[in-house]
């Protein structure tokens, strides 16, 4: 497939230099690369975020469409 990637210019020429030694062209290079952190992430766990539960009052209900009302919320003091 054919497509377009708008690279950092010194990363590109780094990459271009890369690809030049290793024999191989740009395109394999980016694909190695790719599929390298393809391959790790998969690899890696799950993340699962840990909440402390604070008790206290309870936390207020909001509609999050309704944009004015969560900003009031936020410039509340504690």
């Amino acid at each position: 497939m054919r497509t377009t990637l708008n690279l950092n210019p010194e990363l590109a020429r780094t990459a271009k230099r890369v690809a030049s030694e290793r024999g191989v062209t740009l395109t394999a290079l980016i694909e190695e690369g790719l599929q390298g952190v393809l391959t790790d992430r998969r690899r890696t766990k799950a993340f699962r975020l840990n909440l402390p539960v604070i008790r206290g009052r309870r936390a207020p209900t909001v509609d999050l469409a309704d944009r004015d009302r969560l900003y009031e919320l936020l410039d509340q003091p504690d």
